[in-house]
């Protein structure tokens, strides 16, 4: 295992968090994700579903949890099944959690083989009237292949027709998106590793460098932290790309008199970082690279104040669309005319800023969250506002994590490099 895992008493807590939001004779189960191949005999590396991870902590494949308060047999509360092993097994993947290493990642004190789920399964479900069963209802989602919890769930509808689906995802949602102290603790390891990542590219960029070869120092970094790699797919897009907002083939010389728009975030124990610098390949700013930055940074300091307990976003990002129309204002960018004649659902300044400035950050890098609701304390949001000028082939976008509290805002990341002077001094 390559991070220190948490203790099995935040798994604890988060299953009676669930188990309190459940009717009095529901069943709820959790599947973890497939092992997805490739071509011939290759796979892919597992990346655990974050919902049976946050209930369990368990980071293997075939494994199912069920929770189930109301159970007959205090021992059956709470049952988790996991993959029988074997020699064969152990010789060719190495030996997967026997059941007192399994108790002792999740706290579940009864732990089975899977073999034994069937049975067990049948006789719970006679005593429950409703299963509450688990799908992906993240906003961006767009899911093309079936999961295991897809094809559980179409089992379900064959084998038991007469008992009613409950959703969980909107209780994951309101679980999710408010942090306990324990993850806040990962989440900050994940964002130091990215400053590591971050001060060796500093020193690293130079006019000339390709931009695979700066996703490769971070690679290397991020790695030999402890982390398995990026929590997301790199964009790494010198000059003009920095404007197309997914870039991901970092394959482009970086030039002399460029900006590079980094958006990277190292992973670690399953949680999430996401960071977003612009440095000048020279490094050193232009003038109107650093006016242009500066307007950027403003805006993002002016967004902490507002991203507080009670606020909804959309009030938020209305905000903050009112601070970036002023900057933009001041760039000569747009005009008091364009500003007037606005149309009120596009307004003017979506022309050089047209994504939104937060998103909950979490397990997932766009982690569970309402965006109908209002903001909590202990969500975690970045924060990243941006201003692209294609005309000018810049793009600038800045962006750090916080953790939102009563009485302010953390910044996970305040001690990476942001200012334009700490971003010069740290590349000279």
């Amino acid at each position: 295992m390559k991070y220190t895992q948490l203790p099995k008493e935040l798994y604890i807590k988060n299953r009676a968090k669930l188990a309190s939001c459940l009717d009095k004779d529901g069943l709820a189960v959790f599947n973890s994700n497939d092992i997805l191949p490739t071509n011939a005999d290759g796979h892919l590396p597992l990346v655990q579903n974050t919902d049976l991870f946050y209930m369990s902590g368990v980071d293997q494949e075939e494994t199912i949890l069920l929770i189930c308060p109301h159970a007959s047999r205090d021992s059956w509360k709470e049952i988790l099944f996991v993959k029988e092993t074997n020699d064969e097994i152990a010789i060719w993947e190495g030996a997967k959690l026997n059941k007192k290493q399994a108790y002792e990642v999740s706290g579940v004190k009864t732990v089975m083989w899977l073999s034994q789920f069937d049975n067990v399964f049948n006789q719970l479900m006679t005593q429950s009237n409703s299963v509450y069963v688990n799908t992906n209802e993240h906003l961006r989602a767009h899911v093309e292949v079936e999961t295991r919890d897809a094809r559980f769930i179409k089992n379900l509808r064959n084998d038991y027709p007469g008992h009613p689906h409950k959703r969980l995802a909107p209780i994951m949602h309101d679980l999710r998106s408010v942090k306990e102290p324990e993850e806040i603790v990962q989440m900050q390891k994940a964002c130091d590793i990215t400053k590591s990542g971050v001060e060796r590219i500093l020193k690293f960029i130079k006019p000339g460098v390709l931009e695979y070869e700066i996703e490769a120092e971070l690679s290397h970094e991020f790695l030999r932290n402890g982390s398995r790699g990026f929590a997301y797919t790199p964009i790494v897009a010198s000059g003009a790309s920095a404007c197309v907002l997914h870039y991901i083939e970092n394959d482009q010389e970086c030039k002399d008199g460029d900006v590079i728009l980094m958006d990277v975030g190292a992973e670690y124990g399953n949680y999430a970082s996401d960071l977003t610098r612009s440095v000048p390949v020279n490094g050193k700013f232009t003038s109107r690279q650093k006016d242009v930055y500066n307007s950027v940074l403003s805006v993002m300091n002016g967004a902490k104040g507002i991203l507080r307990p009670g606020i909804l976003i959309d009030e938020y990002q209305k905000e903050v669309g009112l601070m970036m129309q002023a900057e933009l204002k001041k760039l000569g960018l747009i005009d008091q005319h364009d500003i007037d004649k606005q149309n009120p659902a596009m307004p003017a300044y979506k022309k050089y800023f047209m994504h939104g400035t937060s998103h909950h950050i979490g397990l997932d890098v766009h982690d569970y969250g309402h965006y109908h609701k209002p903001v909590q304390a202990n969500n975690v949001f970045t924060i990243e506002p941006g201003i692209y000028i294609r005309e000018e082939g810049l793009g600038i976008r800045l962006e750090n994590d916080f953790v939102i509290h009563d009485n302010g805002i953390t910044d996970l990341m305040g001690s990476i490099p942001l200012s334009v002077d700490e971003i010069e001094d740290s590349m000279n």
